[in-house]
């Protein structure tokens, strides 16, 4: 390994070690790792991948939930090493465009988009547009969603209500709303949600988070997960605010739920929900769709699929994710049972990520980088 390889992955791994121990002081209940635990997991990775990995991770969920295991993923083995094995990352970044995914599962169903501006430049119904057309085919949608499509954890996401050409209260105009978004971005229709969904938080679309492995023609799930707003809250993301807890294979939820690290488990959610046993509409609907689409996709091993529920027990698809982020605080280890095989076919792969030019495609300057040469050339 050349050194300056060595050097950006020394970087690389001490940036998340220094955010997961961050994430570790807010925490209201600490422990420490026993040296037993530490040479378990030293145990269990080693042969797996070669050499010792942190146990900042382990540490943390151990404190976190009350539950140790050697199967923790550390977050920079995941971003460092999995991802770029399960998935090709070069098409991972043009993928990443949320503008493209009628394009990309056109047979999945998912919210109607009212108005797409990818660089700048507006379509609507994959047709060309000028500002001002746009204003006019969009100044009388009603409720819908804003959302830039390079961005994640909800940032910039809006809900909006346009009537001729307003878009809220204060009385802003939707040609100053498109102007300020600037670039990348979409409006798409709101779902409406099943009832049982809206019941745990009205004010947001709390969505289910299904991450998928595929191996050869099998898709298998690896977990499943519901995310919550809170109230007031118009999205869902624990980096908002919001919380999450698992869905068992059954539909039903978990008792506790995490949210922020200085949060406490949560047992109700703000509507007053108590979500252990509380059943997840259309659950197995929502497994299927995602096992079956993830066939659709031959660059990416691991995916991680944002669905909601109609309003009919429809599960609809947000977003799917190339590189997801893990829900271990919620669900436990985020491959299970699985860890094994999964962490063991990836290491038998090449990284994409290495000598690639999207080796650093997690940093801003370096995503942005890719994302202007990638869609030059679509």
């Amino acid at each position: 390994m050349r050194i300056k390889t060595k050097i950006q992955n020394g970087l690389f791994v001490e940036k998340y070690i220094k955010q997961i121990n961050e994430s570790y002081k807010k925490l209201p209940h600490k422990v420490e790792l026993t040296k037993e635990q530490e040479r378990e997991i030293q145990d269990f990775y080693v042969p797996l991948v070669g050499y010792k990995v942190p146990t900042d991770w382990h540490r943390y969920f151990y404190a976190r939930t009350g539950l140790f295991s050697v199967k923790y993923i550390p977050t920079s083995l995941y971003r460092l090493e999995l991802t770029g094995r399960l998935n090709q990352l070069p098409w991972c970044v043009p993928f990443s465009d949320k503008n493209l995914n009628d394009i990309v599962l056109p047979s999945m169903k998912q919210p109607h988009t009212y108005l797409k501006n990818r660089n700048g430049y507006f379509y609507v119904e994959n047709k060309a547009v000028s500002l001002d057309e746009a204003v006019s085919k969009c100044g009388n949608v009603g409720d819908v969603i804003v959302k830039p499509t390079l961005s994640s954890h909800g940032n910039g996401v809006k809900k909006l209500h346009i009537q001729n050409g307003i878009v809220d209260d204060k009385g802003t105009k939707l040609k100053d709303l498109l102007v300020k978004y600037g670039k990348d971005f979409l409006i798409q229709d709101l779902v409406k949600q099943h009832q049982a969904m809206s019941a745990l938080n009205p004010d947001s679309i709390n969505t289910i988070r299904i991450v998928t492995y595929r191996k050869g023609m099998e898709v298998i799930v690896l977990y499943a997960a519901i995310r919550i707003g809170r109230k007031g809250q118009a999205i869902d993301n624990e980096s908002a605010g919001g919380i999450s807890t698992k869905i068992n294979l059954d539909g039903t939820l978990c008792k506790w739920a995490y949210g922020a690290p200085g949060q406490d488990k949560i047992e109700l959610t703000d509507s007053g929900i108590k979500l252990e046993g509380y059943i997840v509409p259309s659950f197995e609907k929502a497994v299927d769709v995602v096992k079956e689409q993830h066939l659709n996709l031959p660059f990416q091993d691991l995916v991680g699929w944002d669905i909601c529920i109609d309003d009919e027990g429809n599960p609809v698809m947000l977003e799917w994710n190339t590189t997801p982020e893990l829900s271990q605080s919620a669900v436990g280890p985020a491959f299970g049972d699985y860890t094994e095989m999964v962490v063991k076919d990836a290491m038998s792969r090449p990284n994409s990520r290495v000598g690639n030019p999207t080796y650093r495609m997690l940093e801003p300057v370096y995503f942005k980088t890719m994302v202007k040469f990638f869609f030059g050339k679509l």
